[in-house]
């Protein structure tokens, strides 16, 4: 499995390179012209202003020039790193994963000041690789103006007969309320697998499953699927997708579906609390929170939450006393705990941050991950490339109407067995 990650990672690579303006970052060239300045690789577009705005204080403070590079969409991320590396051009400071595809190219970190005040950083082989930069929740977001209206209380929605209930009431009043439809969905495969194929995908993983039970997930790589368990999560998509905005659903990108919730045409989001800042910038005044996705009979009122990714340091930077000083202060300084919570609405990953987030979705999230037990990200512990080849694909069909519910589950199962076993 490893070499077949490594082959799919090198083809990427080799197109990223002669299409470096299509993956969304400065070329090769641009970038090696940054001289003594400090180069991070950032795979959350959505942050992409904050962590500028925050590099610029960063040099007025220090001197020392920070610049941000930024990939959108997630698929194209590790085929970006690659791309890099072959070209001798590696970033001071990249993106990461659970995939030990980069292990050569980490520094260990395990000395590190910020190193104390978390629990969730990367390792490998008992060493910190990678520092975690936030927390993230993944669910249901509402729009609570309209469930107001519609008589929803969203603190009930926390199993799957009372969300299916909200999903047909709402459906009902569509034209009362203004809706286009109840849900913004989209299961495009092309750019947009990490929403189904990764994002729903960690429902049937881990909602309702105590962190430390690996069960699912160790299935999943075995190529196997839990046949009850995924019946029930596959009557929970069919319902997501018979409730969304067909257009949306089935050819929409992150814009157009965030777009579509924002305007107040669908009453609930299929994302998470990353869209706190895209909200803002659309101008919405409507609070927003966030529900699991319960497509279990018993209550699971829990959100899935985890660290997604985490910054990894270059061991080959010729630079790295500045490297790890501006990692330090972005992670446990003052300026960058408050940027990564007020800035970009996430939830800290230290102990020692005093800062609560103050974007709605984010907030709720905060609380519920105080209140609840939260389900672990164990989607990050298979392959990313099992999302674009096979889930993400499967998700569509799906969506589409190509195949029906119990196709779906079949097809899931006699795919995801067959790419985790050649």
């Amino acid at each position: 499995m490893k070499m077949k990650r490594f082959a799919a990672v090198i083809l990427k690579a080799v197109l990223c390179l002669s299409v470096l303006a299509v993956c969304g970052v400065s070329s090769p060239a641009s970038a090696q012209d940054a001289g003594g300045a400090v180069r991070l690789l950032n795979g959350k577009i959505e942050i992409d202003g904050a962590l500028k705005d925050f590099a610029a204080k960063y040099q007025e403070r220090t001197g020392q020039e920070v610049i941000i590079e930024s990939i959108g969409g997630g698929m194209h991320i590790n085929a970006q790193i690659m791309a890099y590396s072959a070209a001798g051009n590696m970033p001071d400071i990249f993106v990461n994963s659970h995939e030990d595809l980069f292990a050569e190219l980490e520094l260990d970190l395990s000395g590190q000041p910020w190193v104390q005040y978390t629990d969730v950083s990367l390792t490998r082989a008992g060493k910190v690789v990678g520092a975690p930069y936030a927390i993230e929740g993944i669910g249901l977001i509402y729009n609570a103006e309209i469930l107001e209206k519609a008589g929803i209380d969203p603190d009930t929605l926390t199993n799957v007969a009372t969300q299916r209930a909200a999903f047909e009431k709402l459906d009902g009043m569509k034209d009362e309320l203004g809706l286009q439809a109840v849900v913004s969905a989209t299961a495009e495969s092309g750019s947009m697998a990490w929403t189904t194929g990764l994002h729903l995908m960690s429902s049937y993983l881990a909602v309702g499953i105590d962190r430390g039970d690996k069960r699912i997930i160790d299935m999943l790589n075995a190529g196997e699927l839990d046949k009850e368990r995924f019946s029930k999560f596959a009557d929970y998509i069919e319902m997501l997708f018979k409730y969304a905005d067909e257009n949306v659903l089935l050819s929409g990108n992150y814009d157009d579906q965030v777009g579509l919730y924002a305007q107040g045409k669908t009453a609930f989001l299929c994302q998470g609390n990353w869209v706190d800042p895209s909200l803002e910038s659309h101008g919405v005044t409507f609070r927003s929170g966030i529900l699991p996705y319960a497509f279990l009979d018993e209550d699971t009122p829990g959100m899935t939450a985890d660290s997604p990714s985490w910054w990894s340091v270059y061991n080959g930077s010729d630079k790295l006393d500045a490297v790890l000083a501006f990692l330090t202060d972005i992670l446990i300084g003052e300026e960058g705990q408050r940027m990564f919570v007020q800035d970009t609405g996430a939830i800290s990953s230290f102990k020692n941050c005093p800062h609560v987030p103050e974007m709605p979705i984010s907030a709720e999230l905060f609380i519920k991950s105080q209140k609840y037990p939260t389900y672990a990200w164990d989607w990050l512990l298979f392959p990313e490339s099992l999302a674009l080849n096979v889930t993400g694909k499967v998700f569509e069909l799906f969506a589409k109407g190509d195949i029906n519910k119990q196709q779906f589950i079949d097809m899931m199962a006699s795919e995801i067995n067959i790419y985790m076993n050649e």
